[in-house]
């Protein structure tokens, strides 16, 4: 009898004091209904009123859940090799020795486009990087003219006999070259942006080298 009484004093102790602790009013929870301290012209405004679950059941019955969504609409980088593959199969010559050519400009970016390093065991990155990405970009751009000579010459492996532009103007893209550039079929929105790229650039050229390069960098970058 004298070891229940001090417990039950205990346990009364530790019940009133957890109820006068759930009783107090954390001073720094932010104000339902919003995270934000300003308003919309000042930062961004995040919805916290959650999701409907039938909203959830529904998009989980459209897109899938979310161990296959994850890997069905990832992104992971172009392999260094498949890139090197990509280049050579739009006209690009990986021989070159220019300093600032796309063949060079992919030799000297391994490391930061993400390559393996067997002779330390390093695997290759899978994961794009700012670094691999932006040199990839800088590729793109230098490997705009040889591609453009290429669909002129008609020496493009990947797809003999597109066009890229037609013959009658040179600021009117073609699908089948759009659709040899990035290797899917395009919609009416790659064609009007090819357009517009070429045609609001400084001169015609320089049009047609940016939306080789764009076309190319939103192919092979998940942009």
């Amino acid at each position: 009898m004298t070891r229940i009484g001090p417990n039950l004093a205990l346990l009364a102790a530790s019940v009133l004091a957890s109820a006068c602790t759930d009783a107090l009013t954390p001073k720094n929870e932010p104000p339902p209904g919003s995270t934000s301290s300003g308003d919309s012209t000042q930062t961004f405004d995040h919805d916290n009123t959650g999701i409907s679950p039938w909203d959830l059941l529904d998009r989980i019955e459209t897109e899938g859940p979310p161990r296959y969504t994850s890997h069905v609409h990832s992104c992971p980088k172009v392999r260094y090799k498949t890139l090197g593959t990509v280049l050579a199969e739009v006209g690009v010559n990986m021989g070159a020795t220019g300093s600032v050519s796309a063949a060079q400009l992919y030799a000297t970016g391994d490391n930061a486009l993400g390559a393996a390093n067997y002779a330390n065991r390093i695997r290759e990155n899978i994961g794009i990087t700012t670094s691999g990405a932006s040199r990839e970009y800088d590729i793109f751009a230098a490997a705009a003219p040889e591609v453009l000579a290429a669909f002129t010459a008609n020496s493009i492996t990947r797809c003999p006999g597109a066009l890229l532009f037609d013959s009658g103007t040179s600021t009117t893209c073609r699908p089948d070259g759009i659709q040899c550039l990035i290797g899917t079929v395009p919609t009416t929105d790659h064609v009007d942006y090819c357009n517009l790229t070429v045609q609001r650039a400084s001169t015609v050229t320089v049009g047609q080298q940016l939306a080789v390069a764009a076309m190319l960098a939103a192919a092979y970058t998940c942009e």
